[in-house]
């Protein structure tokens, strides 16, 4: 993998972890906001992991490729354990939060939207949590989970901001940025969009449900 500096030479990245390290401290710094550290941790060994597409995509012998969050919901309830019950929690918050956070151009007028992602991995991340809770794994992941949860959104924005440093173009699609906002109340996004001179109108965004 390479980063590309802005005039679209591609710069070689010798440590894939260091380097998303690296991105997502800057990008929190930049944006102001607060992560706990094991949470930053958590998402760098995340976004290590599915850089490589044998472990982002699934291939269970028939299909490849990635189950749509409702399934993986559905199928979490239906776990005939508690250990393949938060497998499968787990992993459908850490998809939601990797396309909201990388691909959100691929969900524009789709069926589902950002807005649906965030609700999916909040939950996710937050069944997660008291799920493990008062267990052996939950010492040491159960407030991770939590701080995933509660800091979506912001995890979500520090994601985007890394995506588009990596970018050689700068051009801003301000339809898109707008409807995220519109969507999910993202900083980031209303950030942009002032300094491109529109100002987003609080009383126009959609509720979340």
């Amino acid at each position: 993998m390479g980063d590309r500096s802005s005039y679209g030479r591609v710069v070689p990245v010798q440590n894939l972890r260091d380097y998303f390290r690296t991105s997502i401290d800057d990008a929190i710094a930049e944006q102001g906001v607060e992560v706990d550290l094991h949470a930053t941790h958590y998402v760098v060994n995340m976004m290590t992991l599915f850089s490589r597409s044998d472990q982002f995509y699934q291939d269970d012998g028939e299909t490849y490729g990635l189950k749509p969050l409702a399934l993986m919901l559905a199928d979490a309830a239906d776990a005939p354990s508690t250990e393949q019950r938060n497998q499968t929690l787990q992993r459908l918050g850490d998809v939601a939060l990797f396309i909201s956070g990388f691909f959100v151009e691929s969900l524009a007028n789709k069926a589902v939207d950002i807005d649906y992602y965030m609700t999916m991995g909040e939950s996710a991340y937050g069944s997660l949590s008291e799920e493990v809770r008062g267990t052996f794994r939950g010492k040491a992941f159960a407030d991770v989970y939590r701080e995933l949860a509660t800091k979506f959104q912001v995890l979500i924005d520090v994601l985007h901001e890394v995506r588009d440093s990596a970018r050689a173009e700068s051009d801003l699609n301000l339809l898109r940025t707008y409807e995220i906002w519109l969507k999910t109340g993202s900083r980031r996004a209303e950030n942009l969009l002032r300094q491109q001179g529109i100002v987003p109108i609080s009383d126009a965004r959609r509720p979340r449900h």
